[in-house]
Order: C-alpha cells, then sequence, then structure tokens
C-alpha cells in the first residue's frame, strides 16, 4: 500500500549531533514533522522513520506488533550512532515508550531523553479483555487527531487493530520493567488536559527512571498531540535547549538557519 500523503519519513543531514524522533501508536511522521523540521533548521541530524504497519492502512498495522515498532527505531539510531558523535532520542506518546526503551538498552550511546505526553500502560477493563476479544473483534474506535487547536489535525488511522492493541499492552509491561535501566538527563512535557494518555503514566515513568537530570514541564495549552497543538514552539524550543545544555556544539557549527 502506498504511503498516506503527509505520512513520509523525513530524515535530514545535519551537525555531529543526532536525534532519533519516534511517532506514535496508529499515527505518523505528520505529527512529528514540524518539530523535525525545527530541529534540522538549528543544525541537527534528524531521523523521524515511519514504523511498520503506519502510515498506510489500519489493515497493514493488524500484522505488526512491538517488536517490528522497535526494531525499526533500533536501526535508525545505530545508524545516527555511525553518523554522529551525540544522538538523543526523543517520543510522542507510543513513541515515548520506545524512546525510554533504546535509552534503557543502549545505555551511553543515548546522550538525552525527550518525551512528549508518553504512554506506560493500556488503561481500563477493556486491556484486561485484548487477549480474547482480539480473535473476536478486529478494531475498536481510534484515538488520533485530540489537538484542542481548531485548524489542526493529525494523520492516523480511525480505526485500533486490536492485534496491535494487544502487542501495545505487552510492550508497555516490557518497558515499564526497565525504566530503572534509563540513566539520561530526561525532559518530560505533558499536557494535563490529555484524553488519550493520563498523567499517571507520566508520572509512573518519573518514579521509576534512574535519571538524575529530570525536568518536567507541563503543557497547559494542549491536548495530547501536543506537537501539533498551542504549545509545539515551546516543545521544539525546550527540546532545543535541553540538547544545547547537553551537547554545546548545537548552534554552533554555522548551520542554524531560522527558528
Amino acid at each position: 500500500m502506498p504511503v498516506l500523503p503527509g505520512a513520509e519519513p523525513f530524515r535530514h543531514e545535519g551537525g555531529e549531533v543526532g536525534v532519533l524522533l519516534c511517532h506514535g501508536f496508529t499515527g505518523s511522521p505528520q505529527s512529528l514533522r514540524p518539530w523535525a523540521e525545527y530541529l534540522a533548521g538549528h543544525g541537527l541530524t534528524v531521523s523521524l522513520p515511519l514504523l511498520p504497519g503506519h502510515g498506510t492502512r489500519w489493515q497493514d498495522m493488524q500484522v505488526t506488533g512491538w517488536q517490528d515498532w522497535y526494531a525499526e527505531v533500533d536501526r535508525e539510531l545505530r545508524v545516527l550512532g555511525e553518523r554522529c558523535a551525540q544522538v538523543f532520542v526523543a517520543g510522542l506518546s507510543m513513541g515515548g515508550a520506545l524512546a525510554l526503551r533504546l535509552a534503557a538498552k543502549h545505555g551511553d550511546a543515548v546522550s538525552g531523553v525527550v518525551v512528549v505526553n508518553p504512554a506506560n500502560k493500556v488503561h481500563g477493563l477493556s486491556a484486561y479483555a485484548l487477549p480474547v476479544a482480539r480473535h473476536l473483534v478486529r478494531t475498536t474506535k481510534g484515538i488520533a487527531s485530540d489537538i484542542a487547536k481548531e485548524d489542526s489535525a493529525e494523520l492516523g488511522y480511525d480505526r485500533v487493530p486490536l492485534h496491535s492493541a494487544h502487542s501495545l499492552r505487552t510492550f508497555f509491561r516490557l518497558v515499564d520493567g526497565e525504566l530503572a535501566q534509563v540513566t539520561q538527563p530526561l525532559l518530560l512535557l505533558r499536557s494535563p488536559r490529555d484524553h488519550v494518555v493520563p498523567p499517571a503514566d507520566s508520572a509512573r515513568i518519573l518514579g521509576r527512571v534512574s535519571s538524575v537530570d529530570v525536568t518536567e514541564i507541563l503543557l497547559e495549552q494542549s491536548y495530547h498531540v501536543a506537537t501539533l497543538d498551542h504549545d509545539a514552539d515551546r516543545i521544539f524550543g525546550e527540546s532545543l535547549a535541553f540538547i544545547g545544555r547537553i551537547a554545546p556544539s548545537v548552534g554552533k557549527e554555522g548551520t542554524a538557519a531560522g527558528g
């Protein structure tokens, strides 16, 4: 199936500092494209891959699972590691969980982590029904485009494949057990008015990571897909400042372009 217009992966060859951006469950690179372009405009090398099964139609996602999604970002991280002196990982929602696992598994190869409304658990009674329900019902209603900004929309599926949701639940449990291995500086940005991921997820992540350098920022004007919402510019600026604090060469290579 062809990739939906706007859902294409994004890559930019910049300086010696790289950033890997991970999009969310049933979403696409479109939700993070402005963020990726902002970082690229400030001289960073940026990779924003399209996760397997995403960006086409939900039926393609039905036959994928967390191993496929994680393998894609793991591969991209290794490519960035060969190209860059320092690499940061970042993500939205499930992409935040992917970024945290990369940090846990790759240690010093990851210099810092930025997560926006990171997901840590599939909530509600439906989560417990998934192992059986996924064999009886193929999909449930979608979660895309939880955005306060009226003229903004997320390119994502309008249905959630239950096989994939079951795999996501397994992945969250796995990552939850690995959070203590995350020691890198962490910037966590969250929306108090998030209709997809509750604040308990961010609280649990902050309580379980071993990072000493931790910053939490509230995005008061945005819903779940904050990277396309009213607080987008703040996310972009705060993440660049965070990266620049840890990698001082950022912005000093003569490749910055606007902001």
